[in-house]
């Protein structure tokens, strides 16, 4: 399976086919940079939905639109708010506010706002909250406008406040337009700050650990080049629309490019070293050096593919749209190992190593490091190593069971955010369940008879709604006078075959105790039409909003982890099958992968719960961390694998592993160091979910790295392996 891979780098290690290799790559980067956009240009965020939009609240959400049709646009939520209460002054420059709002010298996309100005002094109290210390306005914008457009047109209003002189208020905007503003002025230039970030600490971190600039400087131009066909590949599958491409992939694909292909870079010139110092010939050295790390790189390369491929079968969109970006970034990334990476340093030889410069040595030297030492620690007390790390891992993996999780997106971003302000005002003094209320529809196959026992079967649903726990108000109650005055069309449509209901929750609309509520409600329905009178055979309810939307986010979650959790575990497991050459051996080393996964979110949690003060986190980090922690940390276990087995064919088996673990610890500690800083570089970004995923990664690779390859599968391989 091996002999092309080993074939192809025989070739672009060797003086003729390292340039030839190089000439081409940088062929294909300038004609895609004349011929293809950036990935940017074209790139999209993902909505929480499904991919077929086919979830319940999603087809709530349709029947809405065409049986409820509206021309509303984009709400923004214009949020007031005083220490103590609002004052006489305040009314007077809120209705100065709202007049602006209704005449011709608004902005030019806000298509309508609550007429305050228009409204007696009591019907402006009702709006106050309770404490009358909170006013809510409703502004809306054309539908449709892009959100710079949307920043633009808000940060006029923000400019009349100031003007009407309300700088003694706390004014906040929430609601989507809100957050489509903020999320736009919070990342941008996000990706530049995030690339020099990542540039700059990788060039560091080689320079302190090889002391060579240009040890330093080829990783990065390597993946500098890597990265404009990546880049430019996307460009044009977005613009021509073969897949979706996400832009918080992106992001992500920029750090794992960089940190895979400096890995990738650290296992060549790390061997190529120990060829130098045994040939003269610089594409002689190459040759040998790549032909044993191709085999790495091959399986590395392939399980970090297989595990993208994985994404495909998800059916929450987020995770689905990652799946495309990191196939194509990973395919060129394994590419670019096998040609780019060995044809470069072949190229430069010696020189790449200036000032500590390889040469010949007739008389082999034996090195005394700190992984050399390990080695020998873990070949003398086994048993005492592989116990004690079982012990603390299964610790931080037990703790992997207490997690909670947030579906409240807005707790993501930065707590003086204004769209996040401006919710947790409304949630402090309003009811929290009037935050997002529930839809409930009833839909019919037939037209709805206007009659006494229709107002029957309506009341009596009603009850049966608010009879449920967790639910505050279910409105309106239909009377006799509706039906002679003519239902209004917000809750009868014109078809006659849907009816509108509006449900206030008691809980936080984004709370899990509210999605549990829906849930129940969900599961409840047939015996809640069944009770009230209706028909199920031609009858249903349906139910949209947020919190709808929310349960079925839940439900696609744990869906997906599950898929995703076994294919993975399954297809690395074949994969290292195949590498190996074995039964036990694959699943000895994906059993050590799971048990540094577990134990590393356990452990993360721990730190987020009790020394950040997190009660709870993003739903998404298990199954980001998963693919990346999984499929990265297989990498160190197949170098480290590869070698032993390398060793195996002329030393006793333990002598081989402690060998193994010595010649390789230098290169994985340094790629584990690497790696782990490029992921901790999301830690700078703005959003609380990018912040915690790039801490567990950088502390699960360190982990991984130093704890897991270096010591923990060592200790058990020298003690399960047989003569």
């Amino acid at each position: 399976m091996l002999r092309p891979f080993r074939k192809l780098v025989q070739f672009t290690s060797s003086a003729k086919g390292a340039k030839i290799t190089l000439i081409a790559w940088l062929l294909v980067v300038a004609i895609l940079s004349l011929v293809a956009p950036g990935a940017k240009e074209f790139a999209g965020n993902s909505h929480e939905g499904s991919v077929k939009g086919d979830r319940p609240s999603e087809i709530s959400e349709q029947i809405m639109k065409e049986e409820f049709p509206s021309d509303d646009g984009l709400p923004a939520l214009l949020v007031f708010h005083r220490d103590g209460q609002l004052t006489d002054h305040d009314r007077e420059k809120l209705t100065e506010l709202s007049e602006w709002l209704a005449s011709d010298d608004r902005p030019e996309h806000v298509m309508n706002a609550l007429p305050f100005h228009f409204f007696p002094k009591n019907v402006q109290d009702q709006m106050m909250s309770e404490d009358r210390s909170t006013l809510l306005f409703n502004v809306t914008l054309s539908p449709g406008l892009d959100s710079d457009v949307t920043l633009e047109t808000l940060d006029l209003i923000r400019d009349k406040v100031k003007e009407i002189g309300m700088t003694d208020l706390q004014f906040e905007i929430t609601g989507p337009a809100g957050i489509s503003a903020d999320t736009i002025s919070l990342f941008r230039n996000a990706d530049f700050v995030l690339m020099l970030a990542t540039v700059v600490l990788i060039f560091i971190i080689l320079i302190i650990i090889y002391r060579s600039p240009l040890l330093a400087l080829t990783p990065l131009l390597i993946a500098g080049i890597v990265y404009g066909v990546v880049d430019r590949i996307l460009g044009l599958a977005g613009k021509n629309g073969w897949f979706a491409v996400d832009s918080s992939a992106i992001s992500i694909m920029l750090v794992l490019l960089f940190a895979v292909l400096t890995d990738y870079s650290l296992f060549v010139f790390s061997r190529y070293r120990e060829e130098l110092r045994k040939q003269e010939s610089k594409y002689g050295a190459m040759g040998e050096a790549i032909h044993h790390v191709s085999e790495p790189i091959v399986f590395s390369g392939g399980t970090v593919f297989l595990a993208m491929l994985t994404l495909f079968t998800t059916v929450f969109q987020p995770y689905n749209h990652f799946a495309p970006v990191f196939s194509v970034a990973v395919v060129v990334i394994l590419i670019a190992g096998l040609t780019l990476i060995p044809s470069i340093f072949a190229l430069m030889g010696r020189k790449a190593f200036w000032p500590f410069v390889p040469k010949v040595e007739k008389e082999k030297r034996e090195k005394h490091g700190i992984w050399e030492k390990i080695s020998h620690l873990v070949k003398k007390q086994p048993v005492v190593l592989a116990s004690v790390l079982f012990v603390i891992l299964l610790a931080g993996a037990l703790n992997f069971t207490t997690m909670n999780f947030s579906f409240n997106l807005l707790k993501s971003f930065p707590e003086d955010m204004p769209s996040r302000q401006g919710f947790e005002l409304l949630e402090a003094h309003y009811p929290a369940g009037q935050l997002a209320p529930v839809t409930v529809i009833l839909q019919s196959e037939n037209e709805f008879q206007m009659d006494e026992e229709f107002i029957e079967k309506m009341n009596s649903l009603n009850e049966q709604l608010s009879s449920h726990a967790g639910v505050s108000s279910v409105s309106p109650a239909v009377t006799e006078e509706m039906l002679s005055e003519g239902l209004p069309r917000n809750f009868m449509a014109e078809s006659q075959k849907a009816i509108r209901l509006q449900v206030v929750l008691e809980d936080n609309p984004y709370n899990v105790e509210a999605l549990d509520t829906v849930q129940v409600l969900r599961e409840a329905s047939s015996e809640m039409l069944e009770k009230s009178g209706f028909s199920t055979s031609d009858t249903e309810l349906h139910y949209a909003g947020q919190t709808a939307q929310q349960v079925d986010v839940r439900g696609m979650n744990n869906r997906d982890m599950i898929v995703l959790f076994s294919l993975v575990t399954i297809l690395l497991t074949v994969i290292l099958g195949f590498q190996t050459h074995s039964v036990w051996m694959p699943i000895l080393m994906m059993s050590t992968i799971l048990l540094s996964y577990f134990a590393s979110l356990g452990f993360s949690w721990w730190i987020f719960k009790h020394g950040m003060g997190y009660d709870a986190i993003s739903y998404r980090l298990p199954v980001y961390t998963f693919v990346f922690m999984v499929a990265l940390g297989i990498d160190y276990n197949i170098m480290l694998v590869s070698r032993i087995r390398e060793e195996a064919q002329k030393l006793p088996w333990k002598e081989a592993v402690g060998k193994g673990v010595a010649l390789t610890g230098g290169v994985i500690s340094s790629a584990g160091l690497i790696l782990a800083a490029t992921f901790a570089v999301l830690m700078t970004q703005p959003l609380q979910e990018l912040f915690l995923f790039g801490f567990t990664m950088a502390l699960g690779i360190l982990l991984d790295t130093f704890l897991i390859r270096g010591i923990f599968l060592p200790s058990i391989l020298m003690l399960i392996r047989k003569k």
